[in-house]
């Protein structure tokens, strides 16, 4: 189990490298769609490029840091049963959730989006707005997200045994130890 567990740090540090660094690009974003409103009602300049590269960068932070996001727990849940279960029944539907809904999802999601990757470089294609920006950097980061949210999945899934097994503390379990002491 060190082997899994070893392999599952090492896909939370690169999650975490990533998301970090992708929440970088909202910034960005902000900062084009300041700058290209300015341009637009000052000087009446602006080009589509300038739109398009705000969605581009919103779209590359979202499927980034989903796993990030995974990886904290930061998802929102439907608990309504959920959290008032034992902890062990807590662990075995999130390990039964990422097995039979996470990862057939981000696999399914990978194989069909890879070809359309694919077939956007190959031909070059350009949005059809004036001035638009090349598409398929943008829909690179559809099976890119989802390859590294299935990562995540993994070490969540590694973690999830671990904990059953008894081979590594609950995080939750802690944390909920640590509230009580306040």
């Amino acid at each position: 189990m060190s082997l899994w567990l070893a392999l599952s740090r090492v896909i939370d540090r690169l999650n975490t490298v990533i998301g970090k660094a992708a929440s970088w690009l909202l910034l960005v974003a902000i900062f084009i769609s300041a700058i290209n409103a300015v341009m637009r009602k000052v000087f009446s300049i602006s080009s589509n490029a300038w739109l398009e590269s705000q969605w581009y960068l919103f779209s590359a932070a979202f499927l980034l840091a989903a796993a990030y996001t995974l990886q904290r727990s930061e998802h929102v849940r439907v608990d309504l049963m959920y959290g008032a279960l034992s902890r062990r029944k807590q662990l075995i539907i999130d390990i039964f959730g990422t097995i039979f809904f996470l990862m057939p999802f981000c696999l399914i999601t990978i194989w069909l989006s890879w070809p359309v990757v694919m077939a956007k470089f190959a031909s070059g294609e350009v949005s059809n707005n004036t001035g638009g920006l090349i598409q398929w950097p943008v829909w690179a980061m559809i099976p890119l997200g989802f390859a590294l949210l299935a990562l995540q999945g993994i070490s969540e899934l590694i973690k999830r045994i671990a904990i059953l097994r008894g081979d590594i503390p609950d995080p939750v379990l802690e944390a909920d130890a640590e509230a009580a002491k306040i």
